[in-house]
């Protein structure tokens, strides 16, 4: 289940660098590779130490964590919607995306020229949100236009739903906010799925600030906090440029020197990594063996079959049983065997909600 964020930003953000600093994210997960697609396609690594704690109890040939595509989506400007700077392009590649991690300059430099003349992190927003905005509207119109003869008939039940729902968002729209603040119910999101709002997707505000500013942020992040505390998103604080330093660090060691010295715990991609992988509710459940030891993705909620889907559907095809130690009984106990022994393996059923760090091994017959 591969997780894709797609980056974007007006020019002079910070989005480059900070997509550079991603690309070299295999220097903070140690020897977890990271290749790049194509030009401003890469894929990186999901950080997560329970994987590496397993694989230390379990000593396995290999180890395998899960992933993020990271895009870099250039060339959004004012005008974008209409196919301004390569807009059409861009707001393409966006709709291939599970979540949008939104750039903001937060930071004063007047050797780095800001697009508009002057840092407004919430005015740079803005701009964005109405591009999106205005294209979304674009879809949710002409959509409209091929439903609402019928819907007004009453005669078609379905129809008169979809046309509701579709009055829903052009008028959030209309109203200069996003398709994701349309308070739709989760039975109306259907009607709504084949146009693959660009508005709709999960967001997550990275403010790119100075280094002074890196653990308590600064006036330009407080402005963003207060323009968006009535949406469903959230705020990241990083320092792109301190990133890059350390992503060009050689050794592990030499990082964790200079986060202590910066008084940081971890690097700033690695939170922002973890903070994509909860935007979009998800969760990773781990399987353990001498060939190796892996992380999954799935969603929150995901029952065992499904979960072993992830795996091969075949697995969930012929679903018989799910053998499942907690992660913390796993550490506690240091083995299969000794939490077998212990007690602390349990034998679930289809019915089973899989939990975030569920140490798995599935049963089924084909």
């Amino acid at each position: 289940m591969a997780l894709k964020c797609g980056i974007v930003g007006l020019p002079n953000v910070g989005k480059s660098t900070l997509f550079n600093c991603l690309s070299n994210a295999k220097a903070q997960a140690a020897n977890f590779p990271f290749c790049t697609i194509d030009p401003n396609v890469g894929t990186t690594t999901v950080p997560d130490e329970r994987l590496n704690k397993l694989a230390d109890l379990v000593k396995p040939q290999a180890i395998q964590p899960t992933t993020v595509e990271i895009v870099d989506i250039a060339g959004l400007v004012k005008g974008a919607s209409k196919g301004e700077g390569l807009g059409n392009k861009f707001l393409a590649n966006i709709r291939e995306c599970d979540a949008i991690l939104h750039v903001l300059r937060c930071f004063d430099n007047d050797n780095v020229v800001h697009v508009d003349g002057k840092v407004n992190p919430v005015a740079d927003k803005e701009i964005i949100d109405t591009e999106l905005q205005l294209k979304d509207l674009e879809s949710v119109e002409a959509k409209i236009k091929k439903f609402e003869k019928v819907a007004k008939t009453g005669n078609d039940k379905e129809a008169v739903k979809i046309y509701n729902t579709l009055l829903k968002v052009k008028n959030t729209l209309e109203s200069g906010k996003s398709a994701r603040a349309a308070g739709l119910e989760e039975n109306e999101l259907p009607y709504i799925a084949d146009l693959h709002l660009l508005t709709i997707k999960p967001v997550m505000y990275v403010c790119n600030v100075d280094e002074a500013s890196a653990k308590t942020g600064n006036k330009h992040v407080e402005a963003v906090r207060e323009a968006v505390k009535n949406e469903d998103a959230e705020i990241l604080i990083i320092t792109a440029q301190m990133e890059s330093e350390i992503a060009a660090l050689e050794t592990y060691e030499e990082k964790q020197m200079f986060l202590g010295e910066m008084g940081l715990d971890e690097p700033g991609v690695n939170k922002l990594i973890k903070a994509a992988y909860n935007l979009l509710k998800l969760e990773t459940y781990f399987t353990a063996g001498v060939k190796e030891v892996r992380a999954w993705t799935i969603t929150k909620g995901t029952k065992a079959p499904q979960a072993a889907a992830v795996i091969h559907t075949d697995f969930e095809k012929g679903f018989i049983k799910a053998e499942v130690i907690a992660y913390n009984d796993y550490i506690a106990y240091g083995s299969e065997a000794a939490c077998r022994d212990n007690g602390k393996l349990r034998i679930e059923g289809k019915d089973y909600v899989v939990n975030d760090g569920d140490v798995m091994h599935f049963r089924f017959n084909v």
